[in-house]
């Protein structure tokens, strides 16, 4: 025991003061996310995530809507119906990433988003096997 009548940080008697090396304590009645640390060398690590991960199907389509992006002119490049593909491929990536999956209603959208940016330009060879891939993903999921 220390000669100065202090016990050690495990035998702290309630409110004494331990001069900021130890003892304390930290009473939570209610926490949503984050983290805490005590202590002077405390360390808090939080990891957060939103969202459900997709379903199998859903992570395909998920990679061939990304794919498709990537593969479309860039975008000093692109025409209307590109800018107008690409903001329908986010919108359905947005979906899927946050919530899992994509709805009926986004799925028709963006099928018909794709057949019409196929049909209205001949797409370099690339762009257009990316979005085969998003067609076949979508009538999938669509059945």
């Amino acid at each position: 025991m220390p000669s100065n009548g202090q016990g050690t940080p495990d035998q702290q008697q309630p409110g004494e003061d331990t001069g900021g090396t130890g003892g304390g304590s930290v009473s939570i009645g209610s926490m949503s996310g984050g983290s805490v640390a005590t202590g002077s060398h405390g360390t808090a690590t939080s990891y957060n995530t939103t969202g459900a991960g997709p379903d199998p199907r859903h992570a395909e389509l998920l990679e061939a809507i990304r794919q498709l992006r990537e593969d479309l002119p860039a975008t000093a490049d692109r025409s209307d119906e590109d800018a107008a593909l690409d903001r329908e491929l986010a919108d359905a990536e947005a979906e899927i990433v946050g919530a899992g999956s994509a709805s009926s209603g986004r799925l028709t959208r963006l099928l018909g988003g794709v057949r019409g940016w196929l049909g209205s330009r001949a797409a370099a060879v690339g762009a257009v096997a990316s979005a085969t891939a998003v067609v076949q993903g979508i009538a999938q999921l669509l059945g």
